[in-house]
């Protein structure tokens, strides 16, 4: 377990899968202040099957406060060659504290060690949101001009969902890219 701040970053267990819904929820809040996708605050979030599936498989990382509830959450499933990102969520009392950040790096991690991630991790994410293209780009996640079939089946998903068109991406890191050590 590592522990920075006042939050601890640990694999999430089976009993975490049930909080996670509640914590996205609380993070997607933040979508209220942008008009254009103002109906993701209050849209849907993964369910709790998905994130056990994750938590099944050893890739999902929780962020605990000091009072053992769980203040945020990466869930990922290997994907071909990587590790991909479904989601990465802070509580919105929580966020500012560098823990999203924290819960990266241990995916990071894993994609490192993990013979099936090959050193790749991918997500898919909004362009211009502050907290999500531009964070990942800050982490070396690079966009992917031609992402591979399933990832551009997954944007082609997501517009289906209501995205607007062009405004989500494809995004990549693999070990060994220095700026993977940027803390900022």
């Amino acid at each position: 377990m590592t522990r920075t701040a006042a939050f601890a970053i640990r694999p999430a267990a089976p009993g975490d899968a049930i909080a996670l819904p509640d914590v996205e929820r609380s993070a997607a809040s933040l979508f209220g202040a942008i008009p254009a996708l103002a109906w993701l605050a209050s849209g849907d979030v993964c369910n709790i099957e998905t994130h056990a599936a994750c938590i099944a498989q050893g890739t999902c990382w929780v962020g605990v406060d000091a009072k053992g509830g769980i203040a945020g959450f990466l869930s990922a499933r290997p994907t071909g060659d990587s590790l991909h990102i479904i989601e990465l969520s802070v509580r919105q009392d929580a966020q500012g504290h560098g823990l999203g950040r924290r819960l990266l790096h241990a995916a990071m991690q894993w994609a490192r060690h993990a013979p099936q991630a090959a050193g790749r991790l991918t997500l898919t994410t909004f362009r211009d949101v502050p907290w999500n293209a531009p964070f990942y780009r800050k982490m070396g996640f690079e966009v992917m001009d031609r992402p591979s079939p399933e990832l551009a089946r997954m944007l082609e998903e997501e517009e289906a969902h209501g995205f607007p068109p062009g405004s989500r991406c494809a995004m990549q890191w693999r070990a060994g890219d220095e700026k993977t050590v940027r803390n900022s």
